[in-house]
């Protein structure tokens, strides 16, 4: 029967050594790739916008993320305020560029996670969790003590630092990242200047699969432990589709389970650049599932 890692983490001390390690990022934050270095403890705040105490916008099952992970009862998912990357385009630009939500205890997050739970969720889904990574863990712990054990999922845009996610070993049971572009220039402008996106994503995505490997699911179809890669297809080939999939075919695995996106609409301040400023056509997603199918990449959501 499948047990989530964590639980056994956190029988021999280790995830709440986990979480100690990573709160001491607290005080000289370095916890995504832009090192702000600022003292979040002491009330500064980087270039995310968030402090040391855990600010989320939602906590509620999901019925619209990938297959394995919504199955009968939904995702637990919990939607956390801020972000690092601040996309240009982001359609919940409410929540992480402008915090939008209640900060609340990490022992009320464990509760949270345990509603979700108690629900029939079959998973916790921490959408955007990198910047508040300390206090995810340290309710991990609360909640494993009340009986949390169902699968962690790790839902992020990709900009990550590989000396994180080592720490985050045996905690996280499912990675779901983004992949949100191949060349440096187009995240930068895109992505408030974050030049070194696509490299740092390949490294991520390694690591992840390291951890995690293929996605396994049980015998009712649901994810149990692994990796899922999204990636939405932007207009004009911002995106660059081809050379992303030829790295999930030479450099991960061909049976990666990915989400080729259709749902790319201009939202914040898209339309102020001509290149993001429409949907993509069919003939632009389409020519993402032949690419797919061209790498011989089938695992598709």
């Amino acid at each position: 029967m499948f047990a989530p890692a964590y639980i056994e983490l956190y029988h021999k001390g280790k995830l709440q050594e986990a979480a100690e390690r990573l709160y001491a990022f607290y005080d000289h934050c370095e916890l995504c790739p832009r090192k702000c270095g600022v003292n979040r403890g002491a009330g500064e705040t980087g270039t995310c916008g968030a402090g040391a105490k855990v600010k989320i916008s939602s906590a509620q099952p999901h019925y619209g993320e990938e297959r394995p992970l919504v199955g009968r009862r939904g995702s637990g998912t919990i939607f956390l305020t801020y972000c690092s990357l601040l996309c240009l385009y982001c359609q919940n630009w409410d929540i992480s560029h402008s915090g939008e939500g209640d900060e609340i205890s990490d022992e009320l997050l464990a509760d949270a996670m345990l509603r979700l739970q108690q629900t029939g969720c079959h998973n916790i889904n921490f959408v955007t969790p990198t910047h508040f990574l300390p206090n995810i863990v340290q309710a991990l712990v609360f909640a494993v003590e009340k009986g949390l054990n169902v699968p962690i999922v790790y839902n992020s845009g990709g900009y990550e630092r590989v000396e994180i996610l080592r720490m985050l070993d045996g905690i996280i049971d499912i990675y779901m990242p983004d992949f949100k572009y191949s060349e440096g220039k187009t995240a930068a402008k895109f992505s408030r200047g974050v030049s070194d996106y696509p490299g740092l994503a390949r490294t991520a995505l390694k690591e992840m699969h390291r951890q995690v490997g293929v996605l396994q699911l049980d015998e009712d179809n649901i994810a149990q432990r692994g990796l899922i890669i999204r990636h939405l297809v932007l207009p004009n080939d911002l995106a660059g589709t081809d050379a992303f999939l030829k790295f999930v075919a030479e450099e991960l695995h061909p049976n990666t389970y990915l989400n080729i996106m259709a749902q790319y609409r201009p939202c914040f301040r898209a339309h102020n650049y001509p290149e993001l400023s429409r949907g993509i056509t069919a003939a632009e997603f389409n020519k993402a599932l032949m690419l797919a199918q061209k790498y011989k990449l089938f695992n598709l959501d």
